[in-house]
């Protein structure tokens, strides 16, 4: 029996998928305890006891100074920015994607202009941003929309083009014009690539977002991650960073189900 025939059962799928946490933690759990028996105020890995406190303050108690409840404000913040600059760059993506893989004039106008958009760093704009659209939320929400909207472009392009001719051809045969075969024929298959495409680009954007926080902001995750660690709170900042993680994997899941419900025909079939 080869390896790559063999599938395994539903409980061993759990165990292997669980496996790889339980080993961080474990190796977290051995290391803060080292750590902490030689200095009992040790920062660098505290005991999930002062994760626990951590939280207890930052979430369930409001701050002495502004009367917020630092986790959510932090959270809300943070995640108007990024859904506002997805948003724009979906938007945005779906268009000029399927417009370049659609028609032959537009690709030869924009598929070059695109792919040497898409090979700038995101992060080397971030000054030019501030500098041209302030530092409130204009530039944080424009460098996620411009961080990942020429990679969406480039996906749903390829994806348009790559459909069968066959099919453009016989909605051309019944009369269909170009803008009846698009609204018809491509943007129902595309849309669950756009989607597959959106949850590729969520770590990207998560990315962006922390960076332009950091630089410049007054609240959001990234924000108070980079305010504490001049404190050494690693109390506060794993926690944050594990907060962020969840909300990203929640996020996923979300389009995941959201595709798989709008568009079921998409679900790819796997083998028990």
């Amino acid at each position: 029996m080869r390896w790559i025939n063999t599938r395994p059962s539903p409980g061993t799928r759990l165990f292997l998928g669980i496996a790889p946490f339980a080993a961080v933690l474990i190796a977290y759990m051995i290391g803060s305890a080292a750590r902490l028996a030689e200095n009992a105020n040790d920062k660098l890995l505290p005991s999930f006891a002062g994760f626990a406190d951590a939280i207890d303050r930052m979430a369930l108690e409001a701050d002495p100074r502004t009367g917020d409840y630092l986790l959510w404000m932090d959270t809300s913040t943070s995640l108007i920015r990024l859904f506002s600059g997805i948003g724009i760059a979906t938007i945005i993506a779906l268009v000029i994607g399927m417009l370049i893989g659609m028609l032959p004039y537009m690709r030869a106008l924009l598929a070059p202009f695109v792919a040497a958009i898409s090979m700038i760093p995101p992060l080397a704009l971030l000054p030019i941003l501030f500098i041209a659209l302030g530092l409130g939320e204009t530039s944080k929400i424009a460098l996620i929309a411009i961080g990942v909207t020429p990679i969406m472009i480039r996906d749903l392009a390829m994806t348009t083009s790559a459909l069968p001719r066959e099919q453009i051809i016989k909605a051309e045969t019944l009369g269909g014009s170009s803008w009846l075969i698009g609204l018809r024929i491509i943007l129902p298959q595309i849309l669950p690539r756009l989607i597959n495409t959106l949850r590729l680009q969520l770590g990207p954007a998560w990315l962006f977002l922390i960076a332009a926080e950091a630089i410049s902001s007054e609240a959001g995750l990234g924000y108070r991650i980079f305010l504490v660690r001049r404190y050494l709170a690693m109390d506060v900042i794993f926690p944050y960073v594990a907060w962020i993680t969840l909300l990203a994997v929640m996020t996923d899941l979300l389009l995941d189900r959201l595709r798989s419900s709008v568009f079921p025909w998409s679900n790819v079939e796997r083998q028990a």
